[in-house]
């Protein structure tokens, strides 16, 4: 069994290069779904925010609306802080939990973990190695502007609540440089996928 830490900054291509690799016959197992996954409504994380937060988090049908979260939490590192804090051990319970039954069940397998906090959350220390999808910063912006139809401020505040990507990059032992177009981006992400499959 291979663990491969896959991680990047926000819109800086993860997904693509994560569907490619599953594509390739990789088990990736993503954090933002889990994350989602563990604050479905009466689930013990969903009580922690709403306690934490308040029920104006809340949609009408009691998912918790992630936009009004994110509006809040990247506004105060503090309060991003404690929502990390009531998702991240789950996050993190999830993955143990899921590669000790990928252990038995795929012994040969490649797992490639999805993980946008990897490093910030120590994640890189479960893993055989680390790839960091990379793009400069002015390309980050401005495809996390388009794609969430946020303003640059506002994209700002979300790239700085984390790790540099050149700092990852510096970090990890594969790094995909994502700012040309997608073909050359998955075209690496296959080769990287080869030499070690």
């Amino acid at each position: 069994m291979r663990i491969i830490g896959l991680t990047g900054g926000i819109a800086s291509g993860k997904s693509t290069v994560a569907k490619t690799l599953a594509e390739l016959g990789a088990y990736v197992i993503d954090a933002d779904k889990v994350a989602h996954m563990i604050i479905e409504p009466y689930k013990p994380a969903w009580y922690d925010i709403v306690e934490e937060f308040g029920e104006e988090v809340l949609n009408e049908d009691k998912t918790i609306n992630r936009e009004k979260l994110g509006e809040i939490v990247f506004n105060d590192p503090e309060l991003l802080q404690r929502l990390n804090s009531i998702t991240h051990p789950r996050i993190m319970e999830f993955f143990k939990k899921e590669l000790q039954r990928l252990k038995v069940e795929k012994p040969d397998a490649v797992i490639v973990f999805e993980v946008p906090l990897l490093y910030e959350t120590h994640m890189d220390r479960i893993c055989d190695e680390v790839w960091v999808v990379w793009v400069d910063r002015e390309t980050q912006i401005e495809r996390l502007c388009k794609r969430d139809n946020i303003s640059e401020e506002d994209a700002l505040k979300r790239i700085e609540a984390q790790m540099s990507l050149d700092e990852k990059a510096r970090r990890a032992k594969v790094v995909i440089d994502n700012r040309k177009d997608i073909k050359e981006t998955i075209a690496n992400a296959v080769k990287y996928f080869n030499e070690i499959s």
